[in-house]
């Protein structure tokens, strides 16, 4: 099992950060640009984990030895079921260095950027204080 998909899992929140480069950056399914650095990812990943219900990986794609990794999951945002995946792009350190996110349906998606706009003050609260 991937370190990220037990860590998201487990919902531990310092074991994910403890994986992030400094350097990281996260593109998001709802957002039009990259998100760069360590404390404004994990303040987005800390959110997605209240927004998603019952999230669980379902496969994972990628070689143990490799930088590459792809981990597909099941979701809810409300009443609405999403299936994802996380796109994982590992550094010479064997640290996230880029994190993408897909979602899809489209229904979900939109449920998905309406309820982390919701969330995002805080995001932006808790990224600037580290």
């Amino acid at each position: 099992m991937h370190p990220f998909r037990a860590a998201a899992e487990a919902r531990d929140h310092a074991a994910i950060e403890a994986l992030l480069a400094d350097d990281v950056v996260f593109t998001s399914p709802v957002a039009y640009r990259p998100y760069p650095g360590k404390a404004i990812t994990t303040a987005i990943l800390r959110a997605v984990l209240r927004v998603f219900s019952d999230m669980r990986y379902v496969r994972e794609i990628g070689g143990a030895g490799g930088r590459d990794h792809a981990l597909l999951f099941e979701a809810k945002v409300g009443d609405l079921e999403l299936t994802g995946c996380d796109f994982l792009r590992h550094n010479d350190e064997g640290l996230i260095e880029d994190l993408t996110v897909m979602v899809r349906p489209l229904s979900a998606a939109k449920a998905l950027a309406a309820a982390m706009a919701a969330e995002f003050e805080r995001v932006e609260r808790e990224a600037a204080a580290g």
